[in-house]
């Protein structure tokens, strides 16, 4: 026990606090049993040690774990927490629980014998994490930790700080909202490089190989959390990794369940339930019609990969502007808001907003006859009417 707390005192002393995810804000830290999901490399670690260092500070009561320590090869997560609460521990923070058999039995437990325990938990697997959330549904809070908004990235790298937008107030007040923030950066600039590389912090550590870091997070997410979720053997890893590249090659895409099938040579059930898989993995984003239920075997409208980043990493050629602005929107629409397809446009939001999506010389006749209908315009610092800057969206969260 000694061991795991000064590695927690280690951790917390060199967890830096400057910048935080929007998210820390948004969790309701008094609840017991927390999940905090995402992608590899959104900054979850980072943000269960920046709360529990500005919260508890290096005390005895309150400690943070990670379960891929090789102290956990001889000791249970159960043995841990059963003497850490004795010594009057109240906050147990869990990562890599992925990486640790029985996880979420074990947290269940906890949950249940240990009242006196606010336990915070995440892993690097998505898919894991989704897997056993069945046994702790009842008991448990979880929070997704989406790619960086395109606010955070400027506060992250300009140290400029802008407070979130709700989408009401952009439709309503969009001309005097750009006003503000135009009198501070050059939005336009900013947008084409967190386009390229800002959805996801650690791109700081080495702009030149963060495509390179991308690829190993797909290569990580395909061969390793895959198969912990289902019953996958190489071949069929093989097979994904050449849906997921024809996803690439067309996104956004629509796809044709028997052809797409026929391309990889597998089923077309097997195939609905790959597709189901990148989604929840993160890798792409699907969109259904609205009023179409989530089922694995219903088939998606329309895919696009999980952010504009991952389009400059698996992508042969330069990505199409018009593709990386309609990731760009369905990306930051979908942190906080139903994105659907859309009969008469490019997206339905919410079941009510209407949007097309194009460049600075964008118009639509047809949104003149729809109610609530918006363009999101690229290239444009500031918009007039239901002319919206594109840029604009990602102030979101």
């Amino acid at each position: 026990m000694k061991t795991l707390v000064e590695l927690s005192n280690k951790h917390l002393k060199s967890c830096n606090t400057v910048f935080k995810r929007y998210i820390i804000d948004e969790i309701d830290w008094s609840d017991r049993l927390i999940a905090i999901m995402g992608s590899r490399g959104s900054g979850k670690t980072t943000l269960m040690l920046q709360h529990l260092k500005e919260t508890y500070g290096p005390k005895e009561g309150a400690l943070y774990i990670s379960l891929d320590n090789i102290y956990f090869a001889q000791n249970t997560l159960i043995d841990v927490a059963d003497h850490f609460a004795k010594l009057g521990g109240k906050a147990l923070y869990i990562d890599e629980v992925h990486k640790y058999p029985n996880w979420s039995i074990e947290l269940k437990n906890l949950y249940d014998n240990y009242p006196e325990l606010n336990v915070v938990f995440s892993g690097s697997s998505m898919l894991e994490l989704y897997k056993g959330h069945g046994d702790l549904s009842r008991r448990l809070s979880t929070y997704i930790m989406p790619a960086m908004s395109f606010r955070e990235y400027i506060e992250l790298e300009h140290k400029i700080r802008f407070s979130s937008i709700n989408l009401a107030d952009i439709l309503a007040s969009h001309t005097e909202i750009c006003h503000d923030i135009c009198n501070k950066i050059k939005p336009i600039a900013l947008f084409a490089k967190y386009i390229e590389y800002g959805s996801l912090p650690f791109y700081r550590e080495s702009r030149a190989k963060y495509h390179e870091r991308l690829h190993n997070i797909i290569n990580m997410t395909l061969d390793y959390d895959l198969p912990s979720v289902t019953p996958t053997d190489y071949s069929h890893v093989i097979k994904i990794k050449l849906l997921l590249k024809i996803i690439s090659d067309l996104v956004p895409y629509k796809p044709n369940i028997t052809k797409l099938a026929t391309q990889t040579g597998i089923d077309r059930k097997t195939a609905l339930k790959y597709l189901d898989l990148l989604h929840r993995s993160g890798l792409t984003m699907q969109l259904s019609n609205a009023g179409i239920g989530d089922s694995v075997f219903t088939k998606p409208q329309k895919i696009y990969l999980g952010n504009a980043n991952l389009m400059f990493a698996l992508c042969n050629d330069p990505p199409p502007a018009g593709t990386l602005r309609e990731t760009f929107f369905c990306n930051q629409l979908s942190a906080k808001h139903k994105v659907n397809t859309s009969d008469v446009s490019d997206f339905l939001v919410d079941n009510t907003y209407t949007f097309e999506v194009g460049g600075k010389n964008k118009r639509s006749k047809l949104l003149e006859t729809v109610k609530n209908g918006f363009v999101a315009a690229d290239s444009i610092e500031y918009g007039f009417g239901n002319i919206i800057p594109l840029w604009l969206f990602g102030f979101l969260y």
